[in-house]
């Protein structure tokens, strides 16, 4: 079964994001006197705002409302985005190297106001038919939630549609919904051996995906 699209995510794939969402998000907390908890960062990746703003919140401690962390947060991502964008080396030249042969979604934990500074930064805001935030379906990663919904929106069956991911849940968002699970573990929070396993194939960056390879995929 030929893949007829392709979906991305965003932080660690696109851009070099979860050190800065580490950062500000540690730094955050302690200005509160806070500490996260040991499962703190593992648990946050995938989640979409509201669930990590929630976790900040209600089980780190942070006493602020959730929905005063999410502001307070994406306001400090934002502004790091607007200054200093970690886009990775290569990735924005995949993006359209695959974009001249498939139509492209973007699938991303990061909220919708990130999503558009990062595109927009990178110049590639023409370069997606489709782009979500988990904020935008029922359940964040690792639900299938944002991959059916996107694939859906594309006008696609995720059966023939290719995922690039990176991390454990986004890994295992993608591979619950059904795509080819393309795996491009980060190197300080590389994926459990458990998600790693749902990945059709494993690259070590974006930059060695063409459209031979999404081709020669399934």
């Amino acid at each position: 079964m030929a893949i007829e699209a392709v979906v991305f995510d965003l932080d660690g794939v696109i851009i070099d994001s979860e050190e800065v969402w580490e950062e500000v998000r540690r730094g955050y907390v302690a200005e509160h006197n806070r500490e996260f908890l040991p499962d703190t960062q593992s648990r946050m990746m995938g989640m979409n705002t509201q669930e990590w703003s929630g976790h900040l919140a209600e089980d780190v401690g942070v006493p602020r409302t959730p929905e005063q962390v999410a502001a307070d947060v994406l306001g400090r991502m934002a502004e790091r985005y607007r200054t200093s964008l970690p886009i990775i080396p290569g990735a924005a030249e995949a993006v359209r190297r695959l974009g001249a042969r498939f139509p492209l979604a973007l699938a991303s934990s990061s909220a919708r106001v990130l999503i558009d500074q990062v595109l927009e930064s990178a110049g590639l805001t023409d370069a997606f038919r489709v782009t979500l935030s988990t904020e935008e379906v029922p359940r964040g990663k690792p639900a299938p939630d944002v991959y059916l919904a996107a694939c859906e929106k594309l006008g696609y069956a995720p059966a023939v549609c290719a995922a690039v991911e990176d991390s454990s849940n986004g890994l295992r968002s993608a591979g619950a919904a059904g795509l080819a699970v393309i795996a491009v573990p980060h190197g300080i929070y590389p994926p459990a051996e458990d998600a790693l396993a749902l990945a059709s194939m494993v690259v070590t960056g974006v930059t060695e995906l063409s459209p031979e390879v999404i081709e020669n995929l399934r």
